[in-house]
């Protein structure tokens, strides 16, 4: 690419056109890659876990992000800490991506020893001089919320997070998430760049065709359509619709279950996120190909199965608690062309498989669902990255949060004078 030709990341985003995609160059430069991955997953609060995935005293997650790397570590007072993966000798990694259990945390390189709580307690031949207390693991900025684990690598943190916390925590409370287990996880690495995945994830206008296990359990009118020339079939499913749409809201309300519609999406939002307590179709249980629970033992002390779906966004992540599972998933950026999706799926703590439930009902639709995205997003990118390519208009029925998105993307990076 000539000089004369070459636009920086801030005059490609300003370039794109109100209500369009998406420039190819976005998705597969390098150097664009490389802002995201500091704006959007060093600058802002994402999910990197839940509390599952460190349910005991000296169990430790540790997940990479970009060229930082944080360990996620339950302490011996069942306090969930978050520190940088980096020992304070001479920076070498304390714990490798992944999953163990320790005592403490000990550095391979020196055996410089770090307890639970992050102080240095084991360092040999410093000196007298030396000061264990000026070396302990440096702590990340850290929400729980329900059972969702938010840092921020940041040194200053968006206070926003506050809005998130008090708009969920009493969605979240009646379920009692940290009460789970992981019944089962998935990795996907999807051959395409991050913002097409959460894109993908921002509208269903493509789940009709290619989700049939996904829309056995989806009311089709909850994700936009287009009201012009309507039948007369379409019109009654439509007041179908808002007639089981409202009672289900009104019988949730009135059992004390926070169920309103919450946006904080647009371009003053800092961390980003949307909910929604949506109706579940058919059986009106879960999301299974029955619509009917997959694990007969309920969440907390619930009594109820027909909860719907309590929907959470954020800018990487994806979230759906039913009244006996949740599903939660959330991305990492790889490389310009790769992106990391790593999906929990969560049961109660006591719930016994084989028993209270079975693998494939619990799993087969977001199994399913997972890869059939990941192949909407790989062929997404090829395109994108094609010669020929042009944004294309979004849907103003169906992809109104895509080009939602959009907007905040652009916004954010301005705020951070790109």
């Amino acid at each position: 690419m000539s000089e004369a030709q070459f636009k920086t990341h801030g005059e490609l985003i300003r370039s794109r056109q109100p209500g369009h995609g998406m420039t190819g160059e976005l998705f597969g430069r390098q150097d664009v890659f490389e802002t995201d991955v500091d704006v959007f997953f060093h600058k802002h609060w994402i999910l990197v876990g839940v509390t599952a995935d460190v349910p005991e005293p000296g169990d430790v997650s540790t997940v990479d992000i970009g060229k930082a790397s944080i360990i996620i570590v339950r302490d011996d007072d069942e306090n969930i800490r978050t520190y940088r993966n980096v020992c304070r000798h001479r920076g070498a990694r304390l714990k490798e991506a992944g999953k163990s259990t320790v005592g403490m945390l000990v550095c391979p390189y020196h055996q410089w020893t770090y307890d639970l709580d992050g102080s240095l307690r084991h360092a040999t031949h410093m000196g007298k001089d030396f000061d264990p207390t000026c070396r302990s693991l440096i702590p990340v900025h850290t929400r729980i919320v329900g059972t969702h684990i938010f840092v921020c690598l940041g040194e200053n943190p968006p206070k926003d997070i506050a809005k998130l916390e008090e708009t969920m925590a009493p969605r979240f409370a009646p379920y009692d998430l940290k009460n789970t287990k992981i019944a089962f996880e998935q990795e996907i690495i999807e051959n395409g760049n991050w913002k097409l995945v959460m894109e993908n994830n921002r509208e269903c206008y493509h789940c009709q065709a290619t989700h049939p296990e996904l829309t056995a359990s989806f009311l089709p009118e909850d994700f936009g359509f287009c009201p012009e020339n309507l039948g007369e079939e379409s019109l009654r499913a439509l007041e179908d619709y808002k007639v089981r749409n409202a009672a289900c809201q009104a019988s949730w309300e009135q059992d004390g279950f926070v169920s309103a519609n919450v946006e904080w999406l647009d371009e003053d939002a800092v961390t980003q996120f949307r909910t929604q307590q949506l109706v579940i179709a058919g059986n009106g249980e879960s999301q299974t190909i029955s619509t009917k629970v997959a694990s007969t033992r309920l969440f907390g002390n619930l009594q109820r199965r027909d909860l719907g779906d309590t929907h959470l966004w954020t800018h990487n992540s994806w979230t759906h608690v039913m009244s006996d599972h949740a599903v939660i998933s959330y991305i990492i950026p790889l490389a310009p062309d790769k992106t990391l999706v790593r999906s929990k799926w969560l049961v109660h703590a006591d719930a016994v498989e084989g028993v209270d439930y079975n693998i494939s009902d619990l799993t087969e639709v977001w199994v399913a669902t997972n890869n059939q995205d990941k192949h909407l997003v790989e062929i997404t990118h090829e395109g994108t990255q094609d010669p020929a390519y042009s944004p294309g208009m979004f849907s103003p029925f169906t992809e109104t949060y895509v080009d939602q998105f959009s907007r905040w993307y652009a916004a954010r990076l301005s705020a951070h004078g790109i």
